[in-house]
């Protein structure tokens, strides 16, 4: 598996060297891609990778990475903290960035 090293690291490698170039919003029922006025239902996108940073002194610090992909080709990244989406997203979203 390849190092991304921290997490504004990885956001700048796979943005630069893999093009996930699109800044993804977490919404109730489906991602928002804002820039572009696009919402993405769980059927309409695949998570290809998931990257989980902890901090080093602050527990608090613990995030989540996700790479996507759209069903219309368009890749972009989603960043979360550690449980934060629990109970504030539909099961059908939960279960989809789960997965891996």
């Amino acid at each position: 598996m390849k190092d991304y090293g921290t997490l504004s690291q990885a956001i700048n490698k796979l943005k630069l060297e893999e093009g996930y170039t699109i800044d993804f919003n977490l919404l109730d029922e489906h991602l928002e891609n804002k820039k572009d006025k696009e919402k993405y239902l769980p059927n309409e996108f695949e998570v290809d990778k998931v990257l989980r940073f902890e901090g080093m002194s602050d527990p608090g610090d613990n995030s989540i990475l996700y790479a996507i992909t759209t069903s219309s080709n368009k890749k972009g990244l989603l960043t979360d903290a550690y449980g934060v989406y629990s109970g504030q997203i539909s099961k059908e979203i939960m279960n989809k960035l789960q997965r891996k």
